[in-house]
């Protein structure tokens, strides 16, 4: 073989071996790109940063009409909930009674708390498996909710309640979009329509409309029970990685979503316009730390709102003084 033959061969070997390094370069800086490009999406961050710009942009026109979450501070602020030592998760406020009332997961238990966060008292539920949520209907009349077996049980606590056992309770079966520990996860009542919100956790993400389950007509007229999906403008699922619980705030009708894994809280209008956004992460509304698990979230008729976290942390965030329910001065 001639030497100009070798000479070919060989910077035809150097040209592939330096395009071989060319590739290895894009690779290298390609990779990561796409992989954070993936992530963001997984986590759901461009339609979090696009709707979260769009809700800053109407400021003026929701701040004095709505509950306006920009403006809330921690005022209590990750207290722990003494005796309860894991699976905090729903919370439902009561305005008879001014107190508050979390429902723990296993061992199902319902506590009553005062509106700092102490503890009242604590009443083992008998009979549901998987408690996860809980509301206030009316008089001294809750819902709760099941997650593994999709169950709405009804039920009454009475100053002198000390114990509750389902076996006898009424109860409601929702039998949609069945699947094990992803279930439903949050529910709410509202009292102006007499209407169950109860939400599905994640696949699919859903908030589900229940009514018909209370009538002020006589007891032998048929249950008219209708179940429909809600379906607001901008639905939770673009922008929430999943759904932790809900309330709504019956004196303007807005629904406050929560989501754990996005570390967020959304408002939304009675006719399901996406108002406002509160992070829940260090540094953002008066928060020390990042709330680590939010499973539960009330309102009370001033609009107060109360975060639980699991396993045991307390919080509580208001307003500054000087601004009242809606955001106005």
């Amino acid at each position: 073989m001639t030497d100009d033959v070798l000479t070919a061969q060989a910077l035809m070997a150097m040209g592939r071996r330096g395009k071989n390094r060319r590739w290895r370069r894009i690779l290298l800086f390609a990779l990561p790109v796409f992989l954070l490009v993936g992530l963001a999406f997984f986590l759901k961050l461009p339609g979090l940063a696009w709707h979260w710009a769009g809700t800053l942009r109407q400021e003026e026109a929701w701040r004095h009409k709505g509950l306006w979450l920009p403006d809330y501070r921690a005022t209590i602020d990750a207290r722990p909930i003494e005796g309860v030592t894991r699976n905090a998760s729903g919370l439902t406020y009561d305005d008879r009674t001014n107190t508050l009332y979390l429902a723990i997961n296993k061992p199902a238990e319902i506590v009553e708390l005062t509106p700092q966060g102490r503890v009242l008292r604590r009443i083992p539920v008998v009979g549901v498996e998987d408690l996860e949520g809980i509301t206030h209907v009316r008089d001294e009349g809750f819902a709760l909710i099941d997650e593994r077996h999709q169950r709405i049980y009804w039920i009454s606590i009475h100053p002198e309640t000390a114990h509750i056992d389902v076996a006898n309770a009424d109860w409601l079966g929702l039998g949609i979009l069945l699947n094990g520990n992803l279930g439903f996860e949050g529910i709410s009542w509202n009292a102006s329509q007499k209407r169950l919100l109860v939400a599905k956790e994640k696949f699919p993400l859903r908030v589900f409309q229940v009514e018909g389950l209370l009538s002020d007509k006589r007891p032998d007229t048929p249950i008219n029970l209708q179940i429909s999906e809600w379906r607001p403008e901008v639905g939770p699922e673009d922008f929430l990685r999943d759904l932790s619980s809900l309330s709504l705030h019956d004196r303007t009708g807005h629904l406050l979503v929560l989501s754990d894994e996005s570390g967020l809280l959304a408002e939304y209008s009675a006719v399901g316009e996406l108002i406002s956004m509160m992070p829940l992460w260090r540094g953002w509304h008066g928060l020390a730390r990042s709330i680590p698990q939010a499973e539960g979230v009330a309102v009370d008729a001033r609009g107060t709102i109360y975060i639980v976290s699991e396993p045991n942390l307390f919080y509580r965030f208001e307003k500054p003084a000087g601004l009242d329910l809606r955001g106005g001065k």
